[in-house]
C-alpha cells in the first residue's frame, strides 16, 4: 500500500495509479495499439478542447515565481513536438504507457519506481527555494521553487524530498527496464477537466494492467487537502 496526500496550497486536480507485478520489459498488444492510434490522432492539429486543455494545464503550473515556459513547459507538450517531429520515445512499459496516456490526453504524467523511493508516502505540493534535484545522467538540475511536485516522506512528518514534477521528474527513482512496482501521479487542473482526468487515469491503469501476467493495479483521484491509502 501507498500512502499519497495533497497538500491544501495546491489547486489542481491529482490521479494517482499504483501498478504491482509489471514487466517493464513487454509491449503487449494493448500497448502497441494505444501508441499508434495516438502518434495518428496527434499527427494533425489540436482540436478546440485539446487547445484549451493545453492551456489550462499550463495555468496550473503558473503559481510564484515558476512559469511554464520554454524549458518549463509541462511533459505533455514536449511528447507532442516529439511526435511532430517522429521521435515519439520507447522506453520501458511503465514509461511507455505514461508518454501515450500523456500525449492522448495532454496531461502531463509522472511515474517513478516505488522500491527506488524507499518508502510508501508522498506529498504532492509546491516546491520551496532552494530546492532542486538532478533530472538526467548529464547531471542537469531544475529548479523546483514554486513548482508543482510530489516528494517521499521518510520518516514523522516534514515535507518530504521532491522526486516528480509535471516537467522532468527525478533521475534517482525513475523506472528502469528492473521496475516492477510503480506510482504515477497524473496532474490536471482543478477544475473543468474531471471527465478527462477520469479517462486518463482509467486508460493508464487498464494498460498497465497488460504488462505482466498477474499485475495489480489500484487508482484513485485527489484534490487539495484529500489524501488516500492504495
Amino acid at each position: 500500500m501507498i500512502h499519497v496526500a495533497i497538500d491544501q496550497a495546491v489547486s489542481a486536480a491529482i490521479g494517482v495509479v499504483h501498478a504491482e507485478g509489471v514487466d517493464p520489459l513487454s509491449r503487449p498488444v494493448a500497448l502497441e495499439s494505444a501508441v499508434a492510434e495516438t502518434l495518428e490522432a496527434r499527427s494533425s492539429a489540436l482540436s478546440p478542447d485539446d487547445e484549451s486543455m493545453r492551456s489550462a494545464v499550463r495555468d496550473m503550473l503558473r503559481n510564484g515565481r515558476y512559469k511554464p515556459t520554454g524549458r518549463g513547459k509541462p511533459a505533455s507538450e514536449y511528447l507532442l513536438r516529439a511526435i511532430a517531429e517522429g521521435a515519439f520515445p520507447r522506453i520501458n512499459a511503465p514509461v511507455d504507457v505514461c508518454n501515450v496516456v500523456s500525449a492522448a490526453f495532454l496531461v502531463p504524467i509522472s511515474v517513478w519506481d516505488a522500491e527506488r523511493a524507499g518508502t510508501g508516502r508522498f506529498l504532492v505540493r509546491l516546491g520551496t527555494a532552494g530546492e532542486a534535484y538532478v533530472f538526467n545522467a548529464a547531471g542537469q538540475e531544475i529548479d523546483l521553487e514554486d513548482l508543482l511536485l510530489g516528494a517521499r516522506i521518510h520518516g514523522a512528518g516534514g515535507r518530504g524530498e521532491p522526486i516528480v514534477n509535471p516537467v522532468k521528474d527525478c533521475l534517482a527513482t525513475k523506472t528502469d527496464d528492473s521496475s516492477t512496482h510503480v506510482v504515477a501521479l497524473l496532474y490536471a487542473p482543478a477544475t473543468g477537466f474531471h471527465d478527462r482526468l477520469h479517462s486518463a487515469v482509467e486508460q493508464f491503469a487498464s494498460l498497465i494492467a497488460t504488462c505482466g501476467g498477474n499485475v495489480r493495479v489500484r487508482t484513485a483521484i485527489l484534490r487539495s487537502s484529500e489524501s488516500t491509502e492504495i
